[in-house]
């Protein structure tokens, strides 16, 4: 109900507010700025080049050439504004549900979760605490805000983003495709990298809970308008859909008349229903919830989404595409480690000019990497220094420590760049 979290929202004199609010390092100031410390976090991922990446990465459908199918980035702020909407009114905090909602999938992989599942097939899972671990997008969304994105401070120094701890965790808690009810923060703060797989370890916050929530919530509906835009739902499915409605939340809802009169879900009346109900059935006793009738609801449109659209054979095709993509450029850029041991990654990839200059950037900025001339590189790796005492993130002459390297490089890739770079290696 309203204002009903007013109590254990994350504000300052919070009972967790001093370590929600706590950043690894200061971050600088200035004498004219007005922003509370969430409100910085949301700036900087906004302003960070991962952010910007999304608007060429898969949501569902691959690289596409309509303007008005869903990438990573509009679902990105589909979340940002429907967390922000449960924050307002359940009295939590608005500023730190959108920071964490902003920067939920800075991490995610070209071509959506085929892609994830491709870097995640192509890590090796290696024994010893120096091994990488498997890849999953929540962990590198953290990884990228710690060690990957920086930002130019007033002296023109490029320095890691250096997040509050509240928005760190809720990059890596985000996971919503767990279904759960009663969703409530955990009590404890942890070393957030000490976490080995997504969504069983809660958000510390009860913002940190809403973007969870508020993640399942904006991809349902959407996925099933853009799906009906690429003709991916025939007449059978529409049925399907009709008997949903009906079944969970009666045939006399709206959502069944619109079905009823040939017309798909409409999203915005989708996502107003669950944020409703979501507001109303929850409380800090009972936690984040649904009614048992949205809930199962819910349900039954990811099955539905599941069986007619994620795994529908025109996606499992590019699928195919896709991994063959992330596959050969993991492979080709695999195949110069030697060279980058000797600072002639050039030689190796000299056929493939723009994979050459940008994958070489990558190594200057990232890894003990130099050629035989360089330029003065204005970059403070803070992130780097405090966890391995050192200024590089990655180290060009260990083969674990590489093959992360190319795995995070690619990782960072839009759809159309690694389709580009791509045709670069197989096109004589």
């Amino acid at each position: 109900m309203l204002n009903s979290f007013e109590k254990v929202a994350c504000v300052p004199d919070s009972e967790k507010w001093t370590l929600a609010n706590k950043r690894e390092v200061p971050l600088y100031g200035r004498n004219n700025d007005i922003r509370t410390d969430f409100e910085r976090d949301y700036t900087r991922l906004l302003h960070c080049q991962a952010f910007r990446r999304l608007k060429h990465k898969t949501q569902v459908f691959f690289a596409p050439h309509n303007d008005h199918i869903c990438t990573r980035m509009e679902h990105v702020l589909h979340v940002a504004s429907v967390a922000t909407t449960i924050a307002k009114y359940l009295g939590l905090n608005p500023q730190l549900a959108e920071a964490i909602a902003i920067g939920h999938d800075i991490g995610h992989a070209p071509f959506g979760h085929h892609g994830e599942n491709c870097l995640n097939n192509l890590m090796e899972q290696k024994q010893g605490t120096n091994a990488p671990k498997k890849f999953w997008h929540e962990r590198n969304s953290l990884f990228f805000a710690d060690y990957i994105e920086t930002l130019q401070d007033p002296s023109g120094t490029e320095q890691n983003l250096n997040l509050t701890y509240a928005v760190r965790d809720g990059l890596i808690c985000h996971c919503g495709e767990i279904d759960q009810q009663g969703i409530k923060p955990r009590k404890e703060d942890i070393d957030l990298y000490s976490m080995k797989r997504p969504g069983f370890i809660q958000p510390f916050t009860w913002e940190g809970c809403v973007v969870k929530i508020a993640d399942k919530i904006a991809y349902l509906g959407r996925d099933i308008e853009d799906a009906r835009a690429y003709h991916i739902i025939d007449m059978t499915s529409y049925r399907r859909l009709r008997e949903i409605v009906g079944s969970t939340l009666g045939f006399e809802h709206k959502g069944a008349h619109a079905l009823r009169s040939g017309k798909a879900i409409n999203t915005s009346v989708l996502i107003n229903d669950l944020i409703v109900d979501l507001c109303n059935e929850s409380s800090p006793e009972k936690g984040l919830c649904f009614s048992d009738e949205y809930f199962k609801f819910i349900l039954e449109l990811k099955k539905f989404n599941f069986a007619h659209i994620y795994n529908h054979w025109r996606l499992q095709e590019f699928s195919i595409y896709a991994e063959n993509i992330i596959s050969t450029l993991f492979r080709t850029l695999m195949k110069t480690h030697d060279f980058a041991k000797n600072g002639r990654v050039y030689q190796a990839l000299k056929f493939y000019p723009k994979l050459c200059t940008t994958f070489e950037d990558w190594l200057v900025k990232y890894t003990n990497y130099r050629p035989f001339s360089i330029e003065k590189h204005d970059f403070v790796n803070r992130k780097a220094i405090m966890r391995y005492n050192t200024q590089v993130v990655f180290d060009v002459t260990d083969p674990v420590s590489f093959e992360k390297c190319v795995i995070e490089y690619i990782s960072g890739m839009t759809d159309l760049f690694a389709i580009e770079v791509y045709e670069e290696i197989i096109t004589f």
